[in-house]
């Protein structure tokens, strides 16, 4: 129950202390930079948000994978103790 506490304090502190970033490769910083050399500045925020997804959907999904292993090792660990 510790671990989940632990868990759970992280990733609140995580998603309190996040500030707004900017997140761009180089290849599409380029594609950034010259869609905005023609005129059309709005896919830039589209790339940067897309970015931001793949982000933090591997940060949730790493814990959230983590946990699960611990509970059903915690579970078969009991199991074996004979304690229900």
């Amino acid at each position: 129950m510790k671990a989940f506490r632990v868990i759970i304090t992280t990733m609140v502190f995580l998603l309190v202390s996040c500030t707004f970033t900017m997140a761009q490769c180089a290849m599409c910083r380029a594609t950034v930079g010259s869609n905005l050399s023609e005129g059309r500045g709005v896919i830039g925020t589209g790339i940067n948000d897309g970015i931001l997804y793949l982000l933090a959907i591997t940060y949730l999904s790493i814990p959230t994978l983590i946990f699960i292993w611990y509970r059903s090792a915690k579970k078969e660990m009991l199991l074996k103790l004979g304690r229900n």
